[in-house]
C-alpha cells in the first residue's frame, strides 16, 4: 500500500536516522576501503568475487550482499529478506569490520537501500553498476526514477571526501554514458567492445572469450583467466570484479589466482548432483527479472537438451508488470513450465500464478502452488538429458508466506532431497 506521507518526510526521516546511525557507531567507513556494487542482476556475485580478490591480495575483508554477511572469514546467512538492511544494521556492519581490523569493506547497494538513504553517511571509494534493466518499477514509479536512484550511488562516491576514488561501469549498457557522467574520480570502463570506448584511460575489454561448458576463459592485460562460471552474464560479472580490484591497485595475477579458484556461487546457477542428476541436470538459480531469466536460459539452452522449469514470481504487490514477462520468457524456451509459489506475503497466489500465466501462450503450464510439489513433479518428468532449472529463489533460506509467516526454505537442499528419494 502506498504510504500516504509525502515523499520529502520520508526522505527527511531516513536521512535523520540514517546520520543517527553514523554518529552512534563513529561513522566507521572513514576508516575503511568502502565499495559498493549496484545494479539489477549480478550484484551478489559480483560481491562474492571481489570478496575473493580482495583476500587472495592479502587484504582483511568484510562484504554484505543477499546471500551472506561475512567479517573477515566470520559468515552469517543473510535471513533478513533485505539484501541491504536498514540504517542502523550497516552501520554496525562497518563499525565491527573496523573492529575486527578489516581493511576493506564490499557493499550490495540497492536501490530501495539508496531510497531510504541506507547509504548515507557511508563514505564510498568505489562505485560500481553491473548492468541497468527494469525492477522496482511500481516502487520507484518508472524505469527512469529507478535508474536515478542507482545514480545517487555514483553521485556519493563524487562527494566522497575520500581520496583515489573510483567509478566502474558497464561500457556495454545502455545507460553507461549516464552513469558516467557522474565522474569526479577515476573512470574504468568494462566492455566486451573496444570501439566505443577508445579514448578512456582505463578499460578491461577481453582481447578474447570463450563461453564453454566447463566455464569462461577470457584473456585480458596479458594474462588468461578460467572461471568455472557460466555464460555471458558472468563474464561481464568476472570483467566488473577485475575492474573494481584494477582500480585499487591489485596484481592482476592476484586477480587471475582468485577467480580460478571459484567453483561457482551459492545458488546462481547451482548445479545440483546426485545419482540421479547424471541421467539429467538439475540447476537452482535467483533469477527473478525478466533479464536475468532469459540469460539463464540462454545460458542453458542447448540442442540435445529440454528445459523443464520451475518458475513463480513475489507476491506482495511487488513488480506485477514483469509476471507476464517472466511467463512469456519461459514459454520461449522451456518444454515444460511448472508455475509455483515464490514468496506470495499477503497476496493471493494463485492471482500471481494467473499473472505469470498470461504470458504463456504455445502450450499449458503446470499448476502446482505447493513449491516442493512442483519441484518434484518437475524432476519426475524430465527425461534422459533434461534440464530441470528452478528459479527465483537460488540459496535463499526463507520463503515468506501470509501475515509476515516466514518458513525455512533452500531449494538446493529441496532438490537434493527431492533427488534422494526418487533416484
Amino acid at each position: 500500500m502506498k504510504s500516504l506521507i509525502p515523499f520529502f518526510i520520508l526522505s527527511l526521516y531516513h536521512k535523520a536516522f540514517a546520520l543517527v546511525s553514523a554518529i552512534r557507531y563513529g561513522f566507521p567507513s572513514k576508516k575503511l576501503i568502502v565499495i559498493g556494487i549496484t545494479g539489477t542482476n549480478g550484484k551478489s556475485t559480483t560481491v562474492d568475487l571481489v570478496h575473493r580478490i580482495f583476500v587472495q591480495a592479502g587484504f582483511r575483508v568484510a562484504s554484505a550482499s543477499s546471500l551472506r554477511f561475512i567479517i573477515d572469514g566470520n559468515e552469517k546467512k543473510n535471513e533478513l529478506k533485505m539484501t541491504m538492511p536498514g540504517r542502523f544494521f550497516m552501520q554496525k556492519f562497518l563499525r565491527d569490520a573496523v573492529t575486527a581490523k578489516c581493511d576493506v569493506a564490499i557493499l550490495e547497494v540497492t536501490s530501495e537501500g539508496i531510497r531510504q538513504s541506507r547509504h548515507a553517511y557511508i563514505d564510498f571509494d568505489v562505485a560500481a553498476i553491473t548492468n541497468i534493466t527494469p525492477e522496482h518499477i511500481e516502487s520507484h514509479g518508472s524505469f527512469e526514477k529507478y535508474r536515478a536512484a542507482k545514480l545517487k550511488l555514483f553521485e556519493a562516491v563524487a562527494h566522497s571526501p575520500k581520496h583515489g576514488k573510483a567509478i566502474i561501469i558497464n561500457g556495454d549498457d545502455p545507460s553507461a554514458k549516464l552513469f558516467l557522467q557522474t565522474q569526479r574520480s577515476e573512470a574504468w570502463m568494462y566492455a566486451l567492445t573496444q570501439d566505443k570506448w577508445d579514448t578512456l584511460g582505463h578499460a578491461v575489454i577481453p582481447q578474447s572469450f570463450t563461453l564453454h561448458d566447463e566455464g569462461i576463459r577470457f584473456i585480458t592485460h596479458g594474462l588468461e583467466f578460467s572461471l568455472k562460471l557460466f555464460g555471458k552474464f558472468n563474464l561481464y560479472n568476472a570483467l566488473c570484479a577485475v575492474s573494481i580490484a584494477l582500480s585499487r591497485g591489485i596484481a592482476t595475477e592476484d586477480i587471475r589466482d582468485a577467480l580460478v579458484g571459484i567453483a561457482g556461487v551459492p545458488g546462481r546457477l547451482e548445479f545440483i548432483t546426485s545419482p540421479t542428476s547424471s541421467i539429467f541436470q538439475v540447476v537452482v538459480d535467483y533469477a527473478h527479472t525478466p533479464d536475468a531469466l532469459s540469460n539463464v536460459y540462454t545460458t542453458l539452452t542447448k540442442k540435445d537438451r529440454r528445459l523443464c522449469c520451475v518458475l513463480g514470481s513475489a507476491g506482495g504487490g511487488r513488480d506485477k508488470w514483469k509476471r507476464s514477462e517472466m511467463g512469456k520468457i519461459a514459454d520461449e524456451y522451456c518444454a515444460e513450465i511448472f508455475l509455483t509459489n515464490e514468496d506470495p506475503y499477503d497476496e493471493n497466489p494463485e492471482e500471481i500464478i494467473r499473472d505469470i500465466a498470461k504470458g504463456i501462450s504455445k502450450q499449458k503450464p503446470n499448476i502446482i502452488l505447493d513449491r516442493r510439489e512442483a519441484i518434484t513433479a518437475a524432476i519426475k518428468k524430465a527425461r534422459s538429458n533434461d534440464t530441470v532449472v528452478i528459479t527465483g529463489k537460488g540459496a535463499e533460506p526463507l520463503m515468506m508466506l501470509e501475515d509476515g509467516k516466514r518458513i525455512p526454505w533452500d531449494d538446493r537442499e529441496v532438490v537434493r532431497d527431492i533427488l534422494n528419494k526418487v533416484s
